[in-house]
């Protein structure tokens, strides 16, 4: 019969330097898994990037004018085999545009809102503010879009008070990490030089789809070629942010 003798304070060390590698592992999974956002000491916030070391990046698309980009960018989006992209609309222009609406919906895309008349929220009116937001849900519904839950101020600007009227009615303020400038029509290569060198995983990208937005359709294959060349995927704001902790950076 053979004995064999545990040395137990070896076992005990042996245990504390797995579990101390486990946990280190974990912490560092976990910091990958962070979706960075402007919070008020209490709770809501806005989200303006995603998980950095997924590859996944947000392209976001406000729309508040017009009829002919709309359509023109859904084309060159479809072209290209891109889906899963967000589009933040006005409720009015949706009204007025239910079939481009519909269109978006149908190839793939995520609606998120812009409020209903697209007015600065930040010098506004608490009680307007709130109206324009409650207009924009009941129109969204009407129009048979649902689970709108992302919502981006008009010009993207907000402070607290906007934070927490949002969040009061279940609406997740989206920003962007990565301006195009496009709205400034500055030129094509202008557009894709603001996008392509600065982009990287977790980004959330703001372009436009208003018809004020003019050189949009030429920059859109180019920055997506180089969103490829990257090896970055295009994904919704949802899927962007589903599985990320959150990281805060509070407003002052």
């Amino acid at each position: 019969m053979s004995f064999y003798v545990i040395n137990g304070k070896k076992v005990k060390q042996s245990l504390i330097v797995v579990i101390a590698a486990f946990f280190a592992a974990l912490v560092l999974y976990m910091g990958n898994l962070q979706a960075a956002v402007f919070s008020t000491k209490e709770g809501p916030m806005a989200i303006y990037k995603g998980e950095k070391a997924g590859k996944k990046i947000a392209l976001t698309f406000d729309i508040n004018w017009g009829d002919e980009q709309a359509e023109k960018i859904l084309d060159v989006l479809k072209n290209e085999g891109v889906k899963n992209t967000t589009f933040f609309i006005s409720a009015s222009w949706a009204e007025r545009h239910p079939q481009i609406v519909e269109r978006i919906i149908k190839e793939g895309h995520e609606i998120g809102s812009l409020g209903y008349h697209y007015r600065n929220y930040v010098d506004g009116d608490e009680k307007k503010i709130r109206r324009d937001i409650l207009m924009a849900g009941e129109t969204f519904k009407k129009l048979g879009v649902k689970d709108v839950k992302y919502f981006r101020t008009p010009n993207g600007n907000f402070n607290k008070k906007i934070l927490r009227i949002a969040d009061a009615y279940g609406y997740s303020i989206v920003h962007y990490s990565v301006d195009s400038k496009d709205y400034t029509n500055p030129g094509v290569d202008k557009i894709v030089e603001n996008v392509v060198p600065a982009v990287s995983g977790g980004d959330i990208v703001l372009l436009h789809a208003s018809d004020s937005a003019l050189q949009t359709e030429k920059a859109l294959p180019l920055i997506i070629k180089g969103l490829k060349a990257k090896s970055l995927k295009s994904v919704t704001i949802d899927e962007l942010i589903s599985n990320a902790d959150i990281r805060t950076s509070e407003i002052k």
